[in-house]
């Protein structure tokens, strides 16, 4: 006998994130209501607004497989998980409340509990300025690479948010 689903509605942004990989990886998955389905025979109620809105936070994109069916993947290299500018942009319009640099150090101010956002938009944008961040709960260090300053770096992400 099959043991009945565990009712998980409370579940985390990150934690259904998660699954909804757990899923592609698992499985060819061809559509946003296939994963509503597998998360509804899970327990976890999730919306296609909502499950559309993980996929982009995530950088799956629909790629063609072996065979020349369509599903959804996750690169699996966080190089490879380039996401549209769009979507930075979209970010820091509404997530940055503040910017400062020094020499190759750019801070990033978020209302609490945003910077990991912040913070993983600018990694997948792909800049060759940017060698990573660092995430806390309302400020993203941003390290700028060595050919670049972090004045440059921080007066285009004023831009791009609107400061």
């Amino acid at each position: 006998m099959a043991e009945p689903a565990v009712t998980t509605t409370g579940l985390s942004k990150p934690q259904r994130q998660y699954r909804i990989a757990e899923y592609l990886q698992r499985s060819m998955v061809t559509s946003q209501s296939q994963i509503v389905d597998l998360l509804a025979a899970d327990g976890i109620e999730a919306t296609q607004a909502t499950v559309s809105r993980d996929l982009d936070e995530m950088g799956a994109v629909k790629g063609r497989l072996p065979g020349g069916e369509v599903a959804y993947v996750v690169p699996a290299q966080p190089h490879d998980q380039v996401a549209p500018a769009e979507h930075l942009r979209r970010v820091c319009r509404e997530w940055v409340a503040g910017i400062d640099s020094s020499d190759n150090i750019v801070v990033v101010r978020t209302p609490p509990g945003s910077a990991h956002m912040v913070g993983s938009a600018i990694d997948r944008a792909g800049w060759q300025d940017v060698i990573g961040t660092v995430a806390g709960d309302d400020t993203v260090m941003v390290v700028a690479a060595e050919a670049s300053s972090g004045g440059e770096v921080a007066a285009h992400l004023r831009a791009i948010a609107g400061l």
